[in-house]
Order: C-alpha cells, then sequence, then structure tokens
C-alpha cells in the first residue's frame, strides 16, 4: 500500500518539466520587461513639519555664536593661504635646484602652481563661508562685527557683501517656492524649446515612451559633450553672471536686475546705503589690486588672486548648485509651499572627503540645518544635523556620491519641471522624473515663526 502510494502518477515527470520550463520562459519574460521599462517612480508626499518642531530637535546650545570661536577659522584660513603664497614664490628657486631639461623644468613649475593655485582657491571658498555666514549672523552674537568682519572678506573676494547678503536672505525666506526662490530656480517645461506635452504620460514624467523620449532628448540637447560644454560655462561664469544679471535666478525679474544698482527689484528703499556700502568695497580691491599690479607685475596678480579667485567661483557656483538641484528633491508652488517644507528641500553631500569639513567648514554636510535655521555657526552644525536627521527620518536628503560626478549628473539629468503642478520634481533630457508628489493630506498651516528676510 505504502510503496503505491509513493509511485508517481503517469505523467507527472513530464508535467514537472513543462512546469519549469514555463516558469523559466515567464522569468525570462519578465526580465525583459524590466530592462525595458523605467524603473519604479517614487511617490512622494510633502513633509508636514512645522517650524517650531525642527527648531525644537536642535540641541539649544547649537544656537550659541562665539566671535572668538569662529574668529580662530579666519586665522586659519589666512595662515594656509600665506603658507601657500610663501611656497608659490619658492616654487622657481626650488625647481630649478635639481637641474632639470627645461621641458621637465616647465612642466613642473606648471605642475607645482596648478597644486597651490588650487589650494588657494579651496581656503578662499573657506573664507568665503566664513563672510557668507556673517552674513546670516552666525559668525558672533553683535550684529556690527558680523556685518564688519563679512564686509571685509566679502569685499576681499570681490563679492558685494550687504547686497548680497539681503538677496540670500530672500532665498533662505522662499528655499523651494517656483515663485520667490532667488536663486537655482528651475526652468518650467514653457522656459524651454521641448514644446507642450504630447503624451498623457509625460505629466507624471513616467513611462514616456521611447520615441517620444527621443524627441524630447533631441529638442533640450542631451549630448553628453553639449551638457559638459554648458556645464563648464556655468562654473567660469554662473556667479558674476548672476550678480551682474540674475543668471539662474526668478525669470519674471527685470531684464537689467543685478546686485549693484539699489534700484534694483532685489532691494527696498532703505537697502540704498548697504548697497552702495558693497559698491565701494569692491572698488576698494579692484584698486588694490591694480596698484598691485602695477607695483609687482600682473603675472603675480594672476597667480596669487585671479587664479584662485576663479576656483573659488567655480566651487561657490558648484555647491549651490548641488545644494538645490537633484532629482529627488521637490519644489513648490505658493498653494503647498511652506518654510519647514522650504529647507527640507535641500541637500547634504560630502565634499571631496576630509576637505569639506576641515577646509570648507562644514558647508557641504551640513546644510540642511543651516537652511532651518542660519544663525547656527558652522562648528555646531554638524551636532545639528544628527539631530534634524533623526527627527525627519525619510525627510533627510543626502547624497555620498563624488561631488564632482555628482555635479555633472544632476546637471544632465535635472533639465526642467512642469508649468502645472503643486509638488514638482524635476525632468531629465528624456522627460522622466524619479519621484513625482503626491499630497494625500492636504495642506498644513505653518507654526507662525517669523522666517521673512526682513527680519535677517
Amino acid at each position: 500500500m505504502s510503496a503505491t502510494l509513493r509511485q508517481r502518477a503517469p505523467g507527472q515527470a513530464e508535467k514537472e518539466q513543462l512546469i519549469a520550463a514555463a516558469a523559466a520562459k515567464e522569468q525570462q519574460e519578465a526580465n525583459v520587461r524590466a530592462a525595458a521599462a523605467p524603473g519604479e517612480q517614487e511617490k512622494f508626499v510633502p513633509p508636514q513639519f512645522t517650524v517650531k518642531q525642527l527648531l525644537d530637535a536642535i540641541p539649544a546650545h547649537c544656537f550659541h555664536r562665539s566671535a572668538v570661536r569662529s574668529s580662530l577659522y579666519i586665522v586659519q584660513d589666512f595662515i594656509a593661504l600665506g603658507l601657500l603664497a610663501w611656497a608659490s614664490f619658492n616654487v622657481d628657486s626650488t625647481v630649478a635646484k635639481f637641474n632639470l631639461s627645461p621641458i621637465a623644468y616647465n612642466l613642473t613649475r606648471a605642475a607645482a602652481h596648478t597644486f597651490i593655485s588650487i589650494w588657494m582657491g579651496l581656503f578662499g571658498t573657506g573664507l568665503w563661508i566664513i563672510a557668507h555666514e556673517c552674513g546670516h549672523q552666525a559668525f558672533s552674537s553683535s550684529k556690527d562685527i558680523n556685518n564688519a568682519v563679512g564686509w571685509v572678506l566679502h569685499s576681499i573676494l570681490l563679492v558685494p557683501y550687504h547686497s548680497w547678503r539681503i538677496s540670500h536672505a530672500r532665498h533662505h525666506a522662499a528655499t523651494g517656492h517656483m515663485t520667490r526662490d532667488e536663486v537655482f530656480v528651475p526652468k518650467t517645461r514653457s522656459q524651454t524649446q521641448i514644446g507642450e506635452i504630447k503624451e498623457e504620460a509625460e505629466v507624471d514624467g513616467h513611462e514616456v515612451t521611447e520615441a517620444r523620449q527621443l524627441e524630447l532628448q533631441e529638442a533640450i540637447g542631451d549630448a553628453p559633450l553639449y551638457v559638459l560644454g554648458n556645464l563648464i560655462i556655468q562654473q567660469l561664469f554662473g556667479w558674476p553672471a548672476y550678480l551682474i544679471r540674475n543668471a539662474s535666478g526668478q525669470k519674471h525679474y527685470p531684464r537689467f536686475t543685478n546686485h549693484f544698482t539699489p534700484s534694483s527689484i532685489i532691494f527696498r528703499p532703505d537697502h540704498k546705503n548697504q548697497v552702495i556700502w558693497s559698491d565701494i568695497g569692491l572698488l576698494i580691491t579692484l584698486s588694490v589690486l591694480t596698484y598691485w599690479g602695477m607695483m609687482r607685475g600682473f603675472r603675480e596678480v594672476l597667480v596669487l588672486y585671479i587664479l584662485p579667485y576663479l576656483q573659488v567661483n567655480h566651487w561657490l557656483v558648484g555647491i549651490t548648485f548641488l545644494q538645490h538641484t537633484d532629482p529627488l528633491s521637490p519644489h513648490y508652488s505658493a498653494k503647498k509651499w511652506t518654510f519647514a517644507r522650504g529647507a527640507l528641500t535641500t541637500i547634504d553631500r560630502q565634499f571631496l572627503g576630509p576637505i569639506g569639513g576641515l577646509v570648507l567648514h562644514g558647508i557641504c554636510e551640513t546644510h540642511v540645518a543651516h537652511h532651518i535655521s542660519s544663525k547656527i555657526p558652522h562648528y555646531a552644525a554638524w551636532e545639528a544635523t544628527e539631530a534634524i536627521k533623526n527627527y525627519v527620518g525619510e525627510y533627510y536628503l543626502k547624497s555620498d556620491g563624488n561631488f564632482l560626478v555628482d555635479l555633472f549628473k544632476n546637471y544632465r539629468d535635472c533639465r526642467w519641471v512642469e508649468d502645472k503642478g503643486d509638488i514638482l520634481f524635476y525632468r531629465n533630457g528624456k522627460g522622466l522624473s524619479k519621484r513625482v508628489g503626491v499630497d494625500e493630506n492636504g495642506g498644513v498651516s505653518d507654526s507662525g515663526v517669523d522666517v521673512s528676510a526682513d527680519k535677517i
């Protein structure tokens, strides 16, 4: 009896073979479909935090500002720059001691000066960030000290201190707001050359047909060399272009919006004297550079100031761009924007290993906390960041990717957002987005904390 039960029914073996073959075929077809179809699009429900909740999550001592401690970082950066300048003066004589051939001598000199210039640019960016903290009143508890130190440091770096401080405060007061933010505001579909929506799938940026993706790529210009060329232009000229003609700012501002004219739409009438003082700071620096060149020669000014200055601009634009431009970062309409939501649109990133923390004072690694409260000094922002990360959970955005690689990828993949919608995400050159906004809980009112630019 038991032996009979153990016998297999006729055809059982053939059946199992057919089932196994069918399962294998189904899996193969599923693999093909998965490879051909776009990845799963993540649904994003906007956070419901208030400003008060975010501030309460940060330890109180993180808000303490010390002029003495902040000044030590200025001393650090100037010592580093002084040593690098000394090294630059001694490159030629040091290389000459090795009795190299003319070609090897010139190549070694060029490599040494390039190395020194890169580090001067990095430490110059560190000074820029300290001046930026002064503009936020995070350097000291004294407004006079903050503005005096910030005006000197930013003027040295050809930044109109008060003028930019004012526009930057407006950026912090409306981060991620499609019509009020001040910098790196996304282009909308109508502001590009790609034309109107042709497929229903384009509305969400998911499962767009391959033919339509090719059309969009051709219309927007998605060739790698084209993207790289435009990125290089942004990195070389983006900062002065923003100051001079509002490049990357709000598209509805008047044509000649700039940071040097008191009548610019960026400023109120009572800002006039501050804008003039900012311009005076620039004129003083330009006069000193001219006199320096006349006395010591243009080459010295080029090597010790102009080339490092251009690198400061490069890092500044790249850092700011990546803080506010990412496929996972939302932008909001006026209907759905709150200060807390805007602060959480920004992204923390690693800047070239330890350089970000040691030289750039954590401006990349702690930027979310900086947007929640810009008066937190950089040396306290690390602890504040951990507290915020633990509190907001999945709404904390961070990238551990290589900074320079991310700069190219995000410039390539963040091309435009749709004209309509309350929660908007960047589309890449194919019209695809990684996220789609889903407002399941309705709008929320903010905590009532006054975060307007006028109070900063």
